[in-house]
C-alpha cells in the first residue's frame, strides 16, 4: 500500500492518479481464433481496435484452453477450475452458479457486476446486478435474448446488439460510486459464419492466403487425425457456404434481406457456373468459409472500438483493465479443418490481450504459459479478494507486473499445462484425449485408440511428425 501511495506521488504530474480497485472489462469472443488477429501477425485480415489493447497492454503468446470447446471453456473462466471440477465437462451439462464465480465474489466485495451476450451454461447467470443473454447459442440477425428473466428481441445484428447492451450500461447504467466487472460475450465468430451488413461487401475480389496444410494428408501422426468429421473438403454444409438458406437462419429484417441477397446471389450464381471440383472446389470453400468467418470478426472489431471509445468518452479508460479473450481457438483451414476441439495448437492456443494503465507496459508480450483457469483468481487478487483454495489456476498478476518474461520466471512459474477433451462421439467425432505441453513439447493421450502422439514444437511447430 505505501509503494502504491508513493507511485501515485511521484507519478501525479505525468499522469492522472487510477481509481483502486480498478474496474474489469471482459471482452469475449466464441471461436475466435489467435491467427485471425493482425496483433498476432495475421496475414489474412486486419483488427485495429483489438490490436489497441495490445498496443497499450500485454499480449500472451501462449494463453490455452484447458477444454476447447464452448461450455466447459467459460465454466473454466468463471470458475478457475478445469472441467471435471466446475462441472461442464462437455456442452451437454448445466453449469451450477451456486459454486464460487469470480463476478460472484467480486459483487460480493462491493463491485457491481454485468454481463450482455452470449452465456451458453443452460442455467441462468448468478453473481451479476444485471443480466442480457442471448437464449442458447443465439441467432445472427434479430436475437431473442433474455433481460433479468424476462425475454426481449431486438431487430439487430447481433454483435451490434451486444455492443449497444454494453455501450448503454457504461453510459446509462452502471453504479457511478463502484467499480465494475463488465462482461461482454460475442456469439461471433461462431458457425454458421453469417456477416453483418456493415461487413457483406468485404475482401471481394480478393483471394485470401491458403494456409500451408490446408492439404493434409494426416501422414505422420496416428490415426486420431483421420476418423474426425471437421473438413472443408467434406463437412461444410451449404448453409455455411451460404448456397441453401433455411428459414431459421434468415431472422432478419426485409432490409437486411435485401442487402443480404444483393451481398450473395450473384456471387452464388458465378460459383455454379463455374461447376469446380477436386482441389480447385476445396480451395473455393475455404475461400467462402474464411472470408464470412473474417467477416463476422470484423463487426466483433467495431464492437471493441465502440466500447474502448466509450471508455475514454466516460473518463473510464485510466480506471479500467481491459480483456480481449475467445473461449477458445480456431482452425481457419490448417490441416484442412473447421472447428475446434484438438489439443492440436490452432484450437488449444487462444488469444489473450490485456492493458491496465499505469500497471501494464504497453506494448510488452509474454510466452509464459498461460491458462483461462488463471482467469478468475488473477481478477480475484487484482481486486483484493481471496481466492477460494478450490480455484485450481494462477494469478497472472505477477506476469502483469513484470517488465519482462525473466522477471516472473526468477520468482518461479509453471513449465507445463494440462488439457483435456472429454467427447467422443459428439460433433465432429474428434475422440477423447488429454495431454501435457510444455514451452517445447506436446504428450497426446488418446484412451480410446490405446495411441499417444508426441511433437517436438520447435522443430515441428505445424504438428505434422509425431
Amino acid at each position: 500500500m505505501i509503494t502504491l501511495l508513493l507511485a501515485t506521488i511521484l507519478c501525479a504530474p505525468c499522469e492522472p492518479p487510477r481509481q483502486d480497485p480498478p474496474n474489469i472489462l471482459f471482452i469475449m469472443s466464441d471461436d475466435h481464433a489467435w491467427q485471425a488477429i493482425s496483433a498476432y501477425g495475421s496475414d489474412r485480415n486486419v483488427t485495429p481496435n483489438i490490436d489497441r489493447i495490445a498496443r497499450n497492454g500485454i499480449t500472451f503468446d501462449r494463453y490455452y484452453v484447458e477444454n476447447a470447446i464452448c461450455a466447459p471453456s467459460r465454466a473454466a473462466i468463471l470458475t478457475g477450475m478445469f472441467s471435471e471440477h466446475h462441472g461442464v465437462p462437455t456442452n451437454s451439462e448445466v453449469f451450477d452458479g451456486a459454486q464460487p464465480t469470480f463476478p460472484a465474489l467480486a459483487r460480493e466485495s462491493g463491485y457491481q457486476t454485468a454481463l450482455v451476450g452470449k452465456w451458453h451454461l443452460k442455467s441462468e447467470p448468478v453473481g451479476f446486478d444485471h443480466y442480457e443473454r442471448l437464449i442458447g447459442q443465439g441467432p445472427y440477425y434479430r436475437p431473442r435474448m433474455i433481460r433479468n428473466g424476462e425475454e426481449v428481441v431486438h431487430p439487430g445484428y447481433t454483435t451490434d446488439v451486444i455492443t449497444d447492451l454494453a455501450v448503454d450500461w457504461l453510459e446509462d447504467g452502471r453504479d457511478r460510486s463502484k467499480p465494475f466487472v463488465l462482461m461482454v460475450q460475442h456469439k461471433a465468430p461462431h458457425r454458421e459464419w453469417m456477416p453483418g451488413p456493415d461487413h457483406l461487401e468485404d475482401m471481394v475480389g480478393i483471394d485470401l492466403p491458403e494456409p500451408a496444410t490446408l492439404f493434409d494428408d494426416y501422414t505422420g501422426r496416428g490415426s486420431a487425425s483421420t476418423m474426425q468429421e471437421m473438413t472443408i473438403k467434406d463437412h461444410l454444409r451449404p448453409m455455411d457456404l451460404k448456397l441453401e438458406m433455411p428459414d431459421w437462419m434468415m431472422r432478419m429484417t426485409p432490409e437486411q434481406r435485401a442487402a443480404w441477397d444483393a451481398a450473395y446471389e450473384p456471387r452464388n450464381e458465378a460459383f455454379r457456373a463455374l461447376e469446380l471440383t477436386g482441389m480447385d472446389l476445396i480451395r473455393w470453400k475455404y475461400q467462402r468459409y474464411a472470408k464470412d468467418y473474417l467477416r463476422c470478426i470484423a463487426s466483433v472489431d467495431d464492437s471493441v472500438g465502440r466500447i474502448l471509445d466509450t471508455l475514454e468518452a466516460q473518463g473510464l479508460a485510466d480506471d479500467t483493465i481491459v480483456i480481449y479473450t475467445s473461449d477458445q481457438g480456431w482452425y481457419l483451414g490448417e490441416h484442412g479443418w473447421y472447428d475446434k476441439r484438438w489439443m492440436y495448437e490452432e484450437s488449444f492456443r487462444t488469444p489473450l490481450l490485456l492493458s491496465w494503465p499505469g500497471v501494464v507496459e504497453p506494448g510488452r508480450r509474454t510466452e509464459l504459459l498461460s491458462q483461462n483457469i488463471d482467469l478468475a483468481p488473477t481478477f480475484l487478487e487484482i481486486i483484493g479478494v481471496e481466492a477460494p483454495p478450490r480455484m485450481q489456476g494462477r494469478s497472472l498478476l505477477p506476469v502483469l507486473e513484470a517488465a519482462d518474461d525473466a522477471e516472473v520466471e526468477d520468482i518461479g512459474w509453471r513449465d507445463a499445462l494440462y488439457y483435456r477433451y472429454y467427447e467422443s462421439q459428439g460433433p465432429h467425432k474428434v475422440p477423447k484425449h488429454e495431454g501435457v505441453r510444455t514451452r517445447r513439447y506436446k504428450l497426446m493421450v488418446f484412451p480410446e485408440l490405446n495411441e499417444v502422439e508426441l511433437y517436438d514444437l520447435e522443430v515441428d511447430p505445424d504438428e505434422l511428425h509425431s
